[in-house]
């Protein structure tokens, strides 16, 4: 039976961390994207990644960063995988050398196979709802745009809470899920009860 993986993003605060890690995520999402209410700076990302046990993955989002910038994170961090929410070119995303995941913004008249066939390095594709500017929106958007058989790892994004992620798991039965605005009580504040509920919702989605 598939086990779907959960990933909580936009962590600010080390109690949001650890509440994270006890409930029982996957992995830790922490975003370099200064216009983020959740931006976090080199300085404060080490603090916090310094709180995740083995065996807890940590991702670090980028959006258009200078390239400069992103290896001083690399070089200073524990990060063990990226994720680009820009404009990103397929050798943007493998200039660093690390595994990475692609975010795809999804509305009507995306074609998800001809805009994965952009990124064959990618090590999966994260799938939001489409916003002006960059960075998650806290939508869902419609699921029946991903393609039937879709045979690459899809991150299911955009909206999910502990209201929905029962009926997303069940319905796309994606490899993982990313949350953030669903499990706060305010932006970058996450709830430690919101996560334990959603981590919940997932585990009861996979039966």
């Amino acid at each position: 039976m598939h086990r779907t993986r959960i990933k909580i993003c936009g962590l600010t605060r080390t109690q949001d961390v650890d509440a994270a890690v006890a409930s029982g995520a996957d992995a830790v999402g922490f975003v370099f994207y200064p216009p983020s209410p959740r931006n976090v700076t080199i300085e404060q990302a080490a603090g916090l990644m310094a709180r995740v046990p083995p065996f807890v993955t940590i991702v670090a989002l980028f959006v258009n960063a200078d390239s400069a910038w992103v290896r001083e994170a690399l070089a200073r961090l524990p990060i063990q995988l990226l994720q680009f929410h820009g404009d990103e070119t397929e050798a943007d995303c493998l200039q660093y050398g690390r595994p990475y995941i692609r975010a795809a913004r999804m509305r009507a008249g995306v074609d998800l196979v001809e805009y994965a066939a952009g990124f064959p390095s990618a090590r999966g594709l994260l799938l939001d709802a489409f916003v002006e500017g960059y960075g998650g929106g806290g939508k869902v958007f419609d699921w029946s745009l991903i393609p039937p058989g879709f045979d690459r790892p899809l991150i299911l994004s955009g909206g999910l809470s502990a209201d929905n992620v029962i009926d997303a798991v069940r319905r796309v039965r994606p490899w993982a899920v990313d949350v953030s605005s669903g499990v706060e009580a305010d932006k970058g504040i996450k709830d430690a009860e919101a996560i334990a509920r959603f981590i919940s919702g997932v585990k009861d989605a996979d039966g």
